[in-house]
């Protein structure tokens, strides 16, 4: 069995899973308040519960999006050009309006293993960027009509291990990156960065 994505397909795939890690959102908050409230121990299992939502969001978008692609001419087209004007909505949102503080959850700082990897499963699913990301999104950076099992492995791996491997080290550093992420100054910085790189991949999208 033969993969058809490429590595350029991945590696773009790769730089969007990134900067959809880098934007600042409900992710973070709840890795940050673990965090500060029990250190490194109360985090890593928020981020391996979000790991779990990372590997069932793709999966569901690629079963779900390769129907629809083999039973309907152009979707492929729709989707790619979907999947641009959404970054492109994304990235704008974040450069204008990406000065708001992050704040804290008392509801997921609850203490225990458990509590943990439940507050991280909870919050990738209820997350609007991851959803619409993995629904909206992933099918345009491969061909979903000939995608292998092998396809599959190397997308979920890379979902999975992009953002959880980003998550710990957020929490490793959290102590450093709490007092940059309580100035509004330093996270306008961060979501204009974000915001452009978006605008950037969903203008690389429809040449890919």
């Amino acid at each position: 069995m033969n993969m058809t994505a490429t590595f350029l397909d991945l590696a773009l795939y790769v730089l969007a899973v990134l900067i959809l890690f880098l934007t600042p959102g409900p992710v973070w908050i709840a890795l940050l308040a673990r965090s500060m409230s029990g250190g490194f121990q109360a985090a890593w299992p928020l981020a391996l519960g979000v790991a779990v939502g990372d590997a069932i969001w793709p999966i569901l978008a690629i079963l779900g999006v390769s129907w629809l692609v083999n039973e309907i001419d152009g979707v492929m087209v729709l989707l790619r050009f979907s999947a641009t004007l959404i970054f492109l909505i994304m990235g704008t949102f974040l450069i204008f309006k990406g000065d708001r503080n992050l704040g804290e959850n008392s509801r997921l700082t609850r203490p225990g293993i458990s509590a943990g990897l439940a507050a991280g499963i909870f919050v990738i699913l209820g997350n609007p960027k991851a959803i619409i990301f993995y629904m909206g999104v992933l099918p345009s950076f491969f061909d979903l009509k000939d995608i292998t099992g092998l396809d599959i492995v190397a997308i979920v791996s890379v979902s999975v291990a992009t953002p959880l491997l980003g998550n710990l080290i957020l929490a490793g550093f959290v102590n450093k990156i709490r007092s940059v992420l309580t100035s509004s100054r330093a996270v306008a910085r961060i979501n204009k960065v974000s915001g452009s790189l978006l605008i950037f991949v969903g203008l690389m999208i429809p040449f890919v």
